[in-house]
């Protein structure tokens, strides 16, 4: 986003305050001069109110671009509130005021544009989607020949462990595995990483690794021949498209994940994207999918040449920009 920005002409300048309360005071304090616009960055609600208070201050539009929900991550992702109690409305009340002060809110999928309008109640015609997307420069297409596919194929999943990804369902696929010799590789450190390496015991087709530098991971990328996305049961799971994906896809690799209608609907009715759907939580879809795919090398190969094409028709940078372009449209000169 920050190099989008950059080359339409914008000159991003960073403020980090050290109270999120008082950042309005903090900003004047400093003579953080006047911008054209305060764009408020994923995961910061702490910095909505006094973000909203100084740009009002100086008549300028504010964009927040939260990623997630605070209320969402605590009700639905970690379940650790009753939707009756009163913590819970405090917190929905909370966000929805804090969403209100944006005049203009960007969400990463349809499926969270939906999520804002009807349970924080932001106005629709404040709503932008804007795809996180891969950056091009780094995440770039490798395809492979069918002929040159490694034995034992390898799937890997990478991410941080949590329940939204579920990584367990992975060792169980392994486990019910009966196909044509894979090697199961999870990369990461999580919450649910010691679980599976438990579960995992006894299975020598397993294999697990530490996160390595962001800069080395499309050659990790590079180096599996099918990709594993997410697949999580609770509905936050279905209103996400996960980074690895997005950069999977640019790497051309076919990636395996749980089906969502966070993807545009003309990829979900896509035959042949690169992108193979099983349902949520569902171990055996995962295990019986990978055996297709490891049994038909060229549809392999068909399935990488189609992940870049996907990559590059709904997730490239050339989208992002436009959809960038409207959320800032109607706000500044």
């Amino acid at each position: 986003m920050r190099k989008l920005l950059v080359e339409m002409g914008w000159q991003v300048k960073d403020f980090h305050p050290k109270l999120a309360a008082v950042a309005d005071w903090e900003a004047w304090l400093h003579r953080v001069p006047k911008p054209d616009l305060v764009w408020v960055p994923c995961f910061r609600q702490r910095d909505l109110a006094a973000a909203s208070r100084w740009a009002r201050r100086h008549g300028i539009p504010l964009i927040f671009d939260p990623l997630i929900s605070a209320y969402d991550k605590q009700m639905d992702e970690r379940g650790k509130l009753n939707v009756a109690s009163s913590r819970a409305r405090r917190l929905l009340s909370w966000e929805r005021m804090l969403f209100r002060r944006a005049n203009r809110v960007v969400a990463d999928t349809p499926s969270h544009a939906d999520y804002f309008a009807q349970v924080l109640e932001v106005g629709r015609k404040n709503i932008e989607v804007i795809y996180v997307g891969a950056e091009e420069a780094l995440f770039r297409p490798q395809l492979y020949l069918a002929e040159n596919l490694r034995v034992p194929l390898e799937v890997l999943f990478y991410g941080s462990f949590i329940p939204l990804q579920a990584p367990q369902v992975v060792i169980e696929a392994a486990r019910l595995y009966r196909g044509a010799p894979v090697k199961w590789v999870l990369l990461g450190q999580g919450p649910l990483r010691k679980i599976c390496e438990e579960r995992a015991q006894g299975l020598a087709n397993v294999a697990f690794e530490d996160w390595l530098p962001y800069e080395k991971l499309p050659e990790r990328i590079h180096q599996a021949d099918i990709l594993l996305g997410v697949f999580g049961t609770t509905p936050k799971a279905g209103r996400v498209i996960p980074n690895k994906v997005f950069q999977s896809l640019a790497c051309g690799r076919p990636v395996v994940t749980r089906s969502a209608g966070a993807y545009p609907e003309a990829l979900i009715a896509e035959e042949n994207s690169g992108l193979e759907w099983i349902p949520a939580g569902d171990a055996q879809a995962l295990a019986d999918r990978v055996a297709i795919l490891v049994a038909n090398p060229d549809k392999l190969r068909q399935l990488g040449e189609a992940a870049v094409e996907t990559s590059h028709q709904y997730f490239s940078e050339t989208v992002v920009r436009r959809q960038l372009k409207n959320a800032l449209e109607g706000l500044v000169a």
